[in-house]
């Protein structure tokens, strides 16, 4: 009797319009990353308050504080995985172009590949 009520509540759940819950919800603004560097920034700033964050209790407030963190890092992750999709790219240049001995365009997409990879890595 007991796992049919479950099943029924589950169903019922299932079947409440999902805009009601949305309208529940308040949506931010998170930080812009206008480049890597600022991306990087933020990524880091914000993975240190999520860490403290989740190092706590779950209150509801704490929830709260989590959701709102998201957006700056979901800002900030997509704007590292614009630059690192271009980054991929110019390092498969430097890889063709290795086996055509061809040292103009090695050192000209090494140069920026480096430039841009040290915004991350040092």
């Amino acid at each position: 009797m007991r796992k049919q009520t479950l099943a029924l509540l589950t169903c019922a759940a299932l079947t409440l319009p999902m805009s009601s819950l949305a309208e529940e919800v308040e949506h931010f603004e998170g930080k812009e990353s206008a480049n890597l560097k600022e991306a990087v920034v933020n990524f880091s700033e914000y993975n240190r308050k999520l860490e403290k964050v989740l190092a706590g209790d779950l209150t509801p407030e704490a929830m709260n504080e989590i959701h709102q963190l998201t957006y700056t890092l979901e800002n900030a992750l997509g704007k590292i995985n614009e630059q690192f999709d271009g980054l991929a790219e110019t390092l498969e240049e430097i890889h063709l172009a290795s086996e055509r001995a061809d040292t103009e365009a090695v050192a000209s997409n090494g140069e920026s590949y480096l430039e841009t990879s040290r915004t991350v890595i040092k």
